[in-house]
């Protein structure tokens, strides 16, 4: 199912963002050229003569920056059918509100469409990865219809097929963790053998799924080779949940199970003890920090500076529309910086290379592709993303790292590379035609809160 891409493309004239593995380090005025799916060479100054002759596709991004495609490690995308249904909410109140009966009504094209315009804006916005977890199996069918949106946006996607198994989680969102293992093979077996889109395990909530199927779940991901998403310590009152079950906080309660290692994707992690988070250092487990939820749930502030100290590999993520509400890598870097300094008082808690570094590199560890995405060098894919820095809001620009954490957002994109394929061209999707698209989400929404009972 891998898609056709342009042979051969240049972009020259661009200020270049390697990320490789420095983010502190910036090329002012370099080239890069690519070859089907990857990256061939970066470099400075004026591209050699054999790159402008073979390039099917050349770009001039003067004064522009290239940077590597953003990555998106944690979103849920059919929430883009319930933005704004329960604002102001907390988390247990804004799930019985508005995500459990809107999900609850939604069809298997609803879930397409919703997944679809959800990749244009992740794509829009400068993300070409997105991980996407889907926990609404109302339908055996719900997940294809996921993962043939991210086919056809053309997005790099991982795809964790979420679950929950047991009480107290909704039980109309509840399996068998039967049908779990037998539905993520077919769909590993389907899908896997992509270089863009793979689908994971994404067992959802430590209380709601039971410890001898994540067992199991952990002992497959390591023999399918992927990986386990799930949610983790976001707010208090989850912790006093799976404390008042087991005796124990919800990471130390999965470390008593034996499962975590490197594939494990810990998403949130609000109110984690130290100890646990030594418990993660030592597995090698990834974190994915969701700022924006965070604050707009008021789950808390996660002590993010305490995981760097302990190498802990940090991602970020925009968390679903239904909690952040857009899908804006760019404005997630902003927040990420600015929550850490409000909460610390230190104004030097995370700088903008820091940032740019957790985005990056810790991204392209939480989706299994470290070394091949998060930076521009040769063997990477050439997944790229152009960023407009000539705009009232950003210029003049004297740190492009600045520029991008704390002036530029989605809108300033204006190209996007997935594999060498352009996607996003002039700010605007080339293969979807996103006013008939919006105007199918629409009607189809409308329908779906009617059914739902959603006023």
């Amino acid at each position: 199912m891998d898609r056709i891409t342009i042979n051969t493309l240049l972009i020259h004239n661009a200020i270049l963002l390697p990320c490789d593995p420095d983010p502190c380090a910036l090329i002012p005025n370099g080239y890069v050229f690519a070859r089907d799916e990857h990256i061939v060479v970066i470099g400075a100054g004026n591209a050699p003569e054999n790159f402008r002759n073979e390039a099917r596709e050349t770009i001039d991004a003067r004064g522009n920056i290239v940077v590597p495609g953003f990555i998106n490690a944690h979103t849920h995308l059919f929430q883009t059918f319930l933005r704004g249904l329960a604002d102001d909410k907390p988390l247990l109140h804004w799930l019985a509100a508005a995500i459990w009966p809107g999900a609850i009504a939604m069809t298997e094209e609803d879930f397409y469409l919703a997944a679809l315009i959800g990749f244009v804006e992740n794509l829009k916005c400068g993300a070409t990865s997105v991980l996407s977890q889907h926990y609404i199996q109302t339908s055996l069918g719900n997940m294809d219809g996921v993962a043939q949106a991210a086919h056809k946006s053309g997005v790099r996607a991982r795809l964790a097929r979420g679950y929950a198994d047991r009480d107290p989680y909704h039980p109309r969102l509840q399996e068998s963790p039967e049908t779990t293992v037998c539905e993520t093979a077919r769909l590993v077996k389907q899908w896997n053998s992509s270089s863009r889109i793979r689908v994971e395990f994404g067992p959802l909530i430590p209380w709601g799924c039971r410890a001898d199927a994540l067992q199991n779940v952990a002992r497959l991901a390591r023999e399918w080779d992927v990986g386990v998403h799930i949610h983790l310590s976001e707010t208090r009152a989850e912790v006093e949940m799976t404390r008042k079950e087991t005796g124990m906080p919800p990471l130390r309660w999965l470390h008593s199970l034996g499962v975590l290692d490197e594939r494990w994707q810990l998403v949130h992690c609000v109110w984690l003890e130290d100890a646990e988070m030594d418990l993660i250092a030592q597995a090698g487990s990834a974190i994915v920090h969701c700022p924006v939820s965070n604050m707009y749930l008021a789950s808390g502030t996660p002590r993010v500076l305490e995981w760097r100290k302990r190498k802990i590999p940090v991602a970020l993520a925009t968390d679903g529309p239904g909690s952040n509400n857009s899908q804006d890598m760019l404005e997630v870097l902003k927040f990420t910086a600015c929550l850490q300094k409000v909460e610390t008082l230190d104004a030097m808690a995370l700088l903008p290379e820091d940032v740019l570094e957790m985005a990056y590199r810790g991204g392209a560890t939480a989706m299994g592709l470290r070394d091949q995405i998060g930076r521009l060098a040769p063997g990477a894919f050439a997944d790229m993303v152009i960023v407009n820095l000539q705009r009232p809001h950003i210029a003049p620009v004297y740190s492009p790292q600045s520029a991008l954490v704390y002036n530029a957002n989605g809108n300033d994109v204006d190209t996007v590379i997935v594999g060498g394929e352009i996607l996003v061209r002039a700010g605007r999707t080339v293969n979807i035609n996103e006013a008939n698209l919006i105007a199918d989400c629409q009607r189809a929404a409308e329908k779906m809160w009617a059914r739902a009972g959603i006023r």
